[in-house]
């Protein structure tokens, strides 16, 4: 038996949603990070350092725009 449509079942519907596909492009955007880290250590291994700095900067951003998107979907789903 199909339930019946809630605006609360749809909005926990668009929560899910919306979570999960902010969960996969901060997943892809930090593997590209790290990928990208890797190629440039290789090519210039002196600069390891400064590569290393900039990485975990370009990771904190990429988490802190998947942690706004969430904030945003529970305030979204509050109101």
């Amino acid at each position: 038996m199909i339930a019946a449509l809630t605006d609360s079942g749809l909005k926990s519907l668009a929560m899910g949603v919306g979570g999960g596909l902010g969960a996969v492009g901060a997943g892809v955007g930090i593997g590209i990070i790290f990928g990208r880290v890797i190629d440039a250590t290789v090519r210039q291994p002196t600069m390891r350092e400064e590569i290393t700095s900039i990485q975990w900067l370009g990771f904190a951003l990429t988490e802190a725009c998947f942690f706004y998107g969430l904030v945003s979907g529970l305030l979204a789903f509050a109101l």
